[in-house]
């Protein structure tokens, strides 16, 4: 009898320390799951922040977007879907962050921060102008879709006309230059494209296009160039001449002066087989 009475407690003490470690990890795991949900909106916002700080970009947007759907309304909300959409920005999640911050935008268009909002927008678009890829082969970026050019220029172009004295005005009509430049570059390229085929008509107009919207930007002279040349092909001489003229006043250095029919002088045969390169 002793020993019958003895086996059950025998055994209860032989699964008791696994029954405590079982029971430990459940109440550990529980713990951890339930943390951002018992969390106040304030330390919700402190613990994005904070990882925000340190670069931890991928979990502060987890704990911004907890505090979103948990806290749906005032200002922690606000504030930390902006800064949400920089932590995707960030962490290169282009579509996410352009989304996050448009729609804010478009929810709050008299908040405190919506200037920065904007700058945020434009440097979203800005940074989808080039992909990894084109940056690593050395492809311009002129030499692809200007859509994403097109709405950052415009981001910034909506944000320096309704905030002109804030601090991101200076930095957004630096990249407006930057962006100009571009759209010019690839309208010079589709007119030297059309010059290389002989379409001297619509190399033409590509060229007349960027004199009369890129004036200052560097392109312009090269547009000038294919200008006077398309013209002179086409058997035009006197706009030829003209052209030609007004080149030589405000870029007398042109190469296009010295030898008009070896310009533009571009990359050999075997160059020009390889997809996608750029001789600028």
């Amino acid at each position: 009898m002793p020993f019958r009475r003895s086996a059950p407690l025998l055994k209860f003490a032989l699964f008791l320390p696994l029954l405590l470690a079982v029971g430990a990890c459940s109440l550990f795991h529980h713990g951890k799951r339930e943390t951002l949900n018992n969390m106040t909106v304030e330390q919700l916002y402190q613990r994005a922040h904070d990882m925000s700080q340190s670069g931890n970009w991928s979990a502060a947007e987890t704990v911004y977007q907890k505090l979103i759907s948990r806290f749906p309304y005032g200002a922690y909300n606000e504030q930390s879907q902006i800064e949400l959409a920089y932590a995707q920005y960030k962490d290169d999640k282009y579509e996410d962050a352009y989304s996050t911050i448009n729609e804010f935008i478009k929810t709050y268009p008299t908040q405190k921060h919506i200037a920065y909002a904007y700058y945020l927008r434009g440097l979203i678009n800005f940074d989808r102008t080039e992909t990894g890829m084109q940056k690593l082969a050395g492809i311009s970026p002129s030499r692809f879709d200007q859509g994403y050019v097109l709405q950052s220029f415009d981001d910034f172009n909506t944000l320096v006309a309704r905030f002109p004295d804030t601090r991101y005005a200076a930095d957004a009509r630096q990249r407006m230059i930057y962006l100009r430049n571009q759209l010019a570059r690839s309208e010079l390229n589709v007119a030297e494209y059309y010059l290389q085929r002989k379409a001297y008509i619509a190399s033409a107009n590509r060229a007349k296009y960027i004199v009369e919207h890129y004036q200052r930007s560097p392109e312009s002279a090269d547009a000038l160039a294919v200008l006077a040349k398309s013209y002179h092909l086409l058997g035009q001489q006197k706009l030829a001449d003209e052209t030609t003229q007004v080149l030589k006043l405000n870029y007398p250095n042109h190469p296009y002066l010295r030898n008009p029919k070896r310009w533009p002088d571009h990359h050999s045969w075997a160059w020009r087989l390889i997809p996608l390169t750029s001789a600028h």
